[in-house]
């Protein structure tokens, strides 16, 4: 039986995607006009009609709720059960798959990974550390896809995402479901991430040690004096000799 303290090394990484390993090249705005456009047309094709001002206030309210929740009821679920309430019923499952993937992607074109990613990747693969990502998202087949165009699964146990699992990070489950793919401890896993509430809080709630990447991060003054990260980073690349200082204080 392998005892269970803060003495244990760390062996397992789970990265964050969006904010974390890769970022936004424009202001979201726009592109989430462009993309719910084609989301539109794709439905026309097919022979039903939508509103896209409709349909991104029906995602606001989606948005609430899972914020307030941390569940995740997925895209798909939501511009179904939209297309109901406006009486098409009988809308078949590839015509939604269909519109989804329109609006994705436009949406994926907007995704750049960041610089430093694969090298620290690679470095991490190489220094034996099992790595895994959680990304909170609201379908699975984008997150998969973003992570084949960026060529990276080949350094990856796992990706899992919110829209497969149910639960959002910083829900408890969340990293229970994560950590279950290697039968892993808390406290020999490290969650990184850009988002203080999401990421660090629900990884200190769950026992892991915390690693903040502040380059992309949004937060307000409360958060940071609320939740405390047990290491602040400014990018990927300072990782590898952080993880070293970590196993360096662990032995």
């Amino acid at each position: 039986m392998i005892a269970r303290n803060h003495a244990m090394q760390i062996r397992y990484v789970i990265f964050d995607l969006g904010g974390t390993l890769m970022h936004s090249r424009d202001p979201w705005e726009t592109v989430h006009e462009q993309a719910d456009a084609a989301l539109v047309q794709s439905l026309k094709s097919n022979g039903v009609e939508l509103d896209a001002a409709i349909f991104r206030a029906h995602l606001h309210e989606y948005y609430k709720q899972r914020e307030n929740d941390h569940r995740e009821t997925t895209y798909h679920f939501v511009l179904g059960e939209l297309l109901k309430e406006l009486g098409h019923a009988d809308v078949a499952e590839s015509t939604i798959r269909s519109a989804l993937d329109a609006l994705y992607h436009v949406t994926q074109q907007n995704w750049e990974l960041e610089s430093d990613s694969i090298e620290t990747l690679k470095t991490l693969k190489s220094k034996n550390y099992r790595i895994g990502i959680f990304s909170n998202a609201g379908d699975d087949k984008d997150v998969q896809d973003l992570i084949d165009s960026f060529d990276i699964r080949a350094y990856l146990d796992f990706v899992l995402t919110s829209a497969a699992c149910f639960y959002r990070k910083p829900h408890p489950r969340a990293f229970e479901i994560a950590l279950a793919h290697w039968n892993a401890f808390p406290e020999e896993t490290v969650m990184i991430g850009d988002s203080l509430e999401a990421d660090i809080f629900g990884a200190k709630q769950a026992g892991m040690t915390s690693i903040w990447i502040t380059r992309r991060a949004e937060f307000k003054g409360e958060d940071i004096r609320r939740i405390q990260p047990d290491f602040s980073l400014r990018k990927l690349s300072e990782l590898p000799p952080t993880l070293e200082r970590i196993a360096i204080s662990r032995r």
